[in-house]
């Protein structure tokens, strides 16, 4: 893999001990290694990342958010899901989870909690998570059954004449989706494709979907281990529908790579801000004790060669601090004839 559980019935602390240490040899080598971007991972740690590269995780459905006033608030219930199912709307304001209150930290952490995901207790499908609200100044709780979900990786919405796709991970069937959006965008409309806050996902896939806006050719060299490779892109893509690119810096790893192959080879106008700067290529490696260390292998290159580590991608238009990005899309597709 190419990127750049059910309940145990141990207690809080003895689950702590037993990921730490599935961790151990991981842990080892990710300490030796001084990679900033390797990372040790339990066999549940693992299992959960594969799943979600693979398009799917186990959760509840609720996206969360964190307001200007430091609350946990659900941002978004996904349709037909097990917090939908529950009562769980938009605007709910989090203040437990199973009667922990939610501390200042990450959102990810309470995310992972959600998930049950978190390294004190992995919670499979099935299980249950108890949440403490308020709605309209009213405490309640809500139990809530986790499920296994498909994550929606690709969503497409209309701006003022333009269509928007956000494109959130490159996971496996993003390209496919990608296409089949592209496709249904009618005659004469722009497209925007939003990569903001797209963390990257699988190489290939990011690959494959940059290939969708093009007529063959390279869209990217990496080396693993120091053998060079290259990806290409297979004829016949959309050449002709003009295309803004949305980025800032959230926008890493593969998202970079399918920005600079658009930006390389001027099938795109680059709009945002500058990108993360991630240009590895990680790829796993089981240990002994069942621990994953995923390690990097490799660095990847856009078609002119260039490399994007520390330094990202500069757009084309940079839009500066508080403006809106998408209206400098929308206004940049206007200047190229619709």
């Amino acid at each position: 893999m190419l990127a750049s559980g059910s309940g145990t019935g141990l207690g809080v602390e003895d689950a702590r001990e037993s990921a730490s240490a599935a961790l151990d040899d991981a842990g080892r080598l990710v300490s030796r290694s001084g990679d900033r971007w390797s990372a040790a991972y339990t066999p549940e740690e693992y299992e959960a990342l594969r799943r979600g590269l693979d398009g799917e995780y186990v959760g509840t459905g609720i996206a969360v958010l964190r307001t200007a006033d430091g609350r946990i608030e659900v941002g978004e219930v996904h349709a037909d899901s097990p917090a939908e199912r529950a009562g769980v709307r938009p605007g709910d304001v989090i203040h437990t989870i199973d009667g922990v209150p939610l501390a200042d930290g990450p959102v990810t952490d309470v995310v992972s909690r959600l998930r049950g995901s978190d390294r004190a207790a992995h919670a499979g499908p099935g299980s249950t998570v108890l949440l403490g609200m308020e709605r309209d100044g009213e405490h309640r709780e809500l139990s809530v059954e986790r499920a296994r979900l498909a994550i929606r990786s690709v969503t497409v919405s209309e701006g003022e004449g333009f269509t928007r796709i956000e494109v959130d991970s490159f996971t496996r069937g993003s390209a496919e989706l990608l296409s089949e959006a592209v496709a249904e965008v009618p005659e004469g409309r722009g497209i925007v494709v939003d990569l903001r806050g797209n963390a990257g996902g699988l190489l290939t896939e990011a690959a494959d979907a940059a290939s969708v806006f093009l007529d063959g050719g390279l869209v990217a060299t990496y080396d693993v281990h120091g053998e060079e490779r290259a990806l290409h892109a297979p004829p016949g893509g959309d050449t002709g529908t003009p295309l803004v690119v949305l980025v800032d810096g959230g926008t890493m790893s593969s998202a970079e790579m399918f920005t600079g192959v658009l930006q390389d080879r001027n099938r795109a106008v680059i709009v945002g801000h500058r990108t993360f700067g991630k240009g590895t290529v990680q790829m796993p490696s089981e240990q002994p004790d069942g621990s994953v260390a995923e390690l990097t292998v490799g660095h990847y290159a856009t078609p002119s060669g260039r490399t994007v580590d520390e330094g990202g991608l500069v757009p084309d238009l940079l839009v500066a601090p508080g403006a809106d990005a998408e209206a400098e899309a929308g206004r940049v597709l206007a200047g190229l004839g619709l």
